[in-house]
């Protein structure tokens, strides 16, 4: 759903404006004096894999092609093990 508030409502309300496009995905046309002058869009989710995170990282900091692959191979251990459930300490 897309709403149209003024540059002042949105300073006003900006957590809320926030919360609305990212939890609700709506968006939001800002105006000033009447005009249309900003847009407010969720942003695509974007998914990194490990490789581009290490390429990433290489290029700041120094790194082989073996340590970079180390690297990626931990992320993808790391994604795959925080989707396993968490035991709940509360229902002991």
């Amino acid at each position: 759903m897309e709403s149209t508030l003024t540059v002042t409502e949105a300073a006003r309300n900006f957590s809320d404006l926030i919360n609305r496009v990212v939890y609700r995905g709506d968006a939001a046309v800002l105006t000033r004096n009447g005009k249309p002058v900003a847009r407010l869009v969720p942003e695509g989710l974007k998914k990194t894999t490990g490789r581009e995170l290490a390429e990433f990282w290489r290029k700041r900091v120094p790194m082989s092609a073996e340590e970079a692959d180390s690297f990626s191979g931990d992320l993808s251990k790391i994604r795959s093990e925080s989707n396993r459930p968490q035991r709940d300490p509360w229902a002991e």
